[in-house]
């Protein structure tokens, strides 16, 4: 299958630990789901990352960072997950879902796997790989014996395969590359103990499917399945249990309004011609620390990139098609704030993180109500302040308007014509 099938638009964010401490979780339902007090992202727990009895090198990790207390879903999933059992959970964007499979194999781990692949993480685009590489590199500070490989579509083959020759603990990567080198036996998964799907939607609700399930095949009957994702439909998670024994199914304000507290969001009727001023305009007036611009084609990212510059806005664009190691840099080179403005189409929708994001524009509206809930979560995010703007042009765009009020319980009113900075910057 082509590499290409590694660039789907569209995808979440997923900070490794929340600023905000969360609500401790309730007790457990009669049935396999836990579910989640709905002012969770407020509320502050007494739980700590040492009562999950996690090993000594990864506590000092967790502790070198400045984490104390456990998310709400970090204190639900961990303790399920070393116990090694099949986990299925949902929760909102910056909840701290990546933590809880990167601090539970790593703690799995041991000298017996210091000769195999024991652990194998998907997910759907080259950059969420890049970052998961970089958390478990961030988190194995004392666990130095760990080696850990990210494997996507765009790079040299052959430098994969030469690479793999030396066994590598924890793989991270996207399905074509993943799939191409396990069925030529390059990346051996016969002894395989951990694997998981993130953004396991994304997964399996696409054309990724056929290749995450053949390469499910090629791992060994018996071993842990875990998958994470902020969205998850009723068929989804029919799909996502299929690959599991028995799973925990932990569902973090579950069926709740999956409203982003923190976040102003707010709409502009506009026409096409209006927007590039209108855009200009805000980014004048508006106090930001970055800003993602969201737009629906790779050429719009190029052309409104470029007038941005032009018109005195230092700014950089990211799309699927771009270069791989193009794609990595503009990547690095957000995320290390040496760039303040990103346009993206929905490659930067879902998934990875950049911490200063305080302000989100929908220069195209989306064409789905939950893709808006991805994009405007790259702001406001782990109970910090932010501000979504999304412009809205014709009758399609408004009932996408009119779909996203219905289904997050946001009022998202017209913007007006100032807004207070204090109420969207997070000092």
């Amino acid at each position: 299958m082509s590499n290409n099938v590694d660039e789907l638009v569209d995808f979440d964010d997923d900070e490794v630990f929340p600023q905000a401490n969360e609500k401790a979780a309730k007790e457990a339902e009669p049935t396999t789901s836990k579910k989640a007090d709905n002012l969770g992202h407020v509320a502050v727990h007494d739980s700590a990352f040492g009562d999950f009895l996690l090993k000594n090198e990864l506590l000092r990790a967790i502790g070198d960072c400045g984490f104390e207390h456990p998310s709400e879903v970090q204190h639900q999933c961990i303790p399920e997950a070393i116990l090694g059992s099949d986990l299925l959970c949902q929760a909102q964007s910056g909840m701290g879902k990546t933590a809880v499979f990167v601090l539970s194999v790593l703690h799995l781990l041991g000298k017996e796997d210091e000769n195999h692949t024991s652990c194998l993480v998907l997910c759907h685009t080259r950059e969420l790989a890049f970052q998961i590489q970089l958390e478990f590199n961030r988190f194995k500070k004392y666990l130095p014996w760990v080696k850990t490989k990210v494997l996507y579509g765009g790079t040299p083959v052959a430098e994969d395969r030469n690479s793999l020759k030396s066994p590598f603990h924890v793989v991270i990567g996207t399905p074509g590359r993943v799939l191409q080198l396990a069925e030529e036996k390059t990346l051996k998964l016969d002894k395989l103990k951990h694997f998981i799907l993130d953004e396991c939607d994304e997964m399996l609700d696409s054309d990724m499917r056929p290749d995450v399930q053949k390469i499910f095949r090629l791992t060994p009957h018996d071993k842990q399945v875990m998958m994470f994702s902020a969205t998850l439909s009723e068929e989804v998670r029919s799909i996502c249990k299929r690959f599991m024994k028995n799973p925990r199914e932990i569902y973090i304000n579950d069926r709740a309004k999956l409203t982003l507290h923190g976040l102003q969001q707010y709409y502009l009727n506009l026409t096409e011609q209006e927007k590039n001023r209108k855009l200009v305009d805000l980014l004048d007036a508006l106090e930001f620390n970055q800003v993602v611009i969201f737009v629906k084609s790779p050429s719009r990212a190029f052309a409104l990139s470029d007038l941005l510059n032009k018109e005195g806005f230092p700014s950089i664009c990211t799309y699927g098609r771009m270069p791989q190691e193009e794609r990595i840099a503009k990547y690095k080179q957000f995320k290390e704030f040496k760039a303040r403005i990103m346009i993206s189409t929905n490659l930067f929708g879902r998934g990875v993180d950049f911490e200063r994001v305080n302000v989100v524009v929908n220069y195209d509206m989306p064409d789905e109500e939950v893709t808006y809930l991805h994009r405007v979560g790259r702001a406001g995010r782990f109970g910090t302040k932010g501000l979504a703007i999304s412009f809205v042009t014709g009758e399609a765009d408004n009932k996408i308007l009119e779909a996203i009020r219905a289904k997050f319980v946001v009022p998202l009113p017209e913007l007006p014509p100032q807004i207070d900075p204090a109420t969207y910057m997070t000092t």
